[in-house]
């Protein structure tokens, strides 16, 4: 199965435009109606894994802690950090990358932070 995404709330979603103008069929939801601006990371977490997404954050400092308190309780469809000074096509390039070279269960409890 494709790798689908969900934007937290933090994340530059000039990002997420440039991945769809360069894929169509990358499925990437923003979080507007679905994550509020001050939900917590392990509410997040849960959200992600509700709807079966990838989460991908800049929150590289504290998502990375949240993330193993929530492996001990439940399985996560994944975590990408994008940290906030990495430049737009640096991202979108390794964010189209994974989704191109990757299968949805070879994310599963996995986190990784860009760049590759």
């Amino acid at each position: 199965m494709k790798l689908r995404f969900l934007a937290d709330a933090n994340f530059n979603q000039k990002i997420v435009a440039g991945l769809r103008m360069r894929e169509s069929l990358l499925d990437f939801e923003l979080p507007q109606n679905v994550i509020p601006e001050e939900m917590d990371d392990p509410q997040v977490l849960a959200l992600g894994a509700s709807r079966n997404r990838i989460i991908v954050t800049h929150d590289v400092r504290t998502m990375p802690d949240h993330f193993s308190d929530f492996l001990a309780e439940r399985p996560s469809p994944g975590l990408i950090l994008v940290p906030k000074k990495m430049p737009i096509g640096a991202a979108i390039e390794d964010l189209l990358l994974i989704w191109q070279v990757s299968e949805a269960e070879e994310w599963i409890n996995q986190i990784r932070r860009l760049p590759l």
